[in-house]
């Protein structure tokens, strides 16, 4: 794991600020006031809360740093797992309650007064819960198959030599516009082999400058069936997207389609992947695409039994 990630978020931000803000409050009440449910996420939690900044007492205290702590919680033991059934993304609700739910407060308290006001605060609350939404995506199976990482349009398809690839190989760029879903999805069923962190700028990632000097994470992957291609995914901020959240870790084995982190509020994903005779790219720039069900390439089924 690169040293720069320290939380799912190595870019931080205000609401993660407020979200921690929070949890210091809430740990102390429930110290204070709750002290057989503390006890009982402690005999529950499995590991050591070693890598967390923080007291881990229950599992919304892992939300940011789930990919550098040592311990967590069975499914069956996380009194906070409906949250994952909700139609939005888990991750993004403190965006959703600050800036969608506080919006939508004040638009409410403004009707009364001037309704025109009203309506201009409540579109970007509204919007702002858009923004987050995590539809169900039925993944295609198939041999050979490589799904798109995000939402948006093709930008770009480029010949390139790639290290992380180890020679020849297709880029395929995706710009997401502040309309598309934000999660990012795993390309191929595969194991997480490495993850970097690059700071840098917040330019358009419409401006071909972005994909090399605005900050970005990189996650490298290796397929777990042979013959083990290599494949490289990168999470690429903008102008408006300045957060990108990468929950996984190394050594982490994720299927087809797996949910993997987003970029709040649009931005640019890439794929890398190797170049091989009778690889076939199926979509052309200008294509719409959608994470996790948009086919992007094809290699030879007889070549990559799963």
């Amino acid at each position: 794991m690169d040293p720069q990630i320290r939380s799912i978020q190595p870019g931080g931000g205000l609401c993660m600020r407020l979200e921690l803000a929070w949890g210091r409050w809430r740990r102390w009440y429930l110290k204070r006031f709750r002290p057989k449910y503390v006890a009982r996420m402690a005999e529950r939690r499995c590991g050591k809360p070693h890598g967390c900044p923080h007291e881990v007492l229950d599992p919304r205290d892992l939300k940011y740093y789930q990919n550098v702590a040592d311990c967590r919680w069975a499914r069956e033991d996380d009194p906070f797992r409906w949250r994952d059934r909700l139609p939005f993304v888990r991750v993004g609700l403190g965006e959703l309650l600050l800036l969608g739910g506080g919006g939508l407060l004040l638009a409410a308290a403004t009707a009364p007064i001037f309704w025109p006001i009203s309506v201009a605060v409540a579109i970007p609350a509204l919007a702002i819960c858009w923004f987050f939404r995590d539809p169900r995506r039925e993944v295609p199976q198939g041999e050979g198959l490589v799904v798109s990482p995000a939402d948006g349009h093709v930008a770009c398809i480029e010949e390139i030599d790639d290290e992380d690839v180890g020679g020849p190989a297709v880029l395929i760029g995706i710009f997401l516009s502040v309309f598309d879903v934000h999660l990012n999805r795993v390309p191929v069923s595969a194991r997480v082999i490495g993850i970097r962190y690059r700071p840098g700028k917040f330019l358009n990632a419409i401006r071909p400058r972005s994909a090399q000097e605005n900050e970005r994470v990189t996650v490298r992957l290796q397929e777990t069936y042979p013959p083990y291609r290599l494949y490289v995914v990168r999470q690429i901020a903008g102008a408006i997207a300045r957060r990108i959240v990468c929950w996984i870790r190394p050594g982490d084995e994720l299927q087809r389609g797996a949910k993997f982190g987003m970029i709040k509020l649009g931005s640019r994903t890439e794929l890398v992947l190797r170049r091989e005779p009778g690889m076939a790219i199926d979509v052309r720039p200008g294509q719409k695409v959608c994470a996790g069900t948009t086919v992007l390439a094809r290699y030879r089924p007889a070549a990559c039994p799963e």
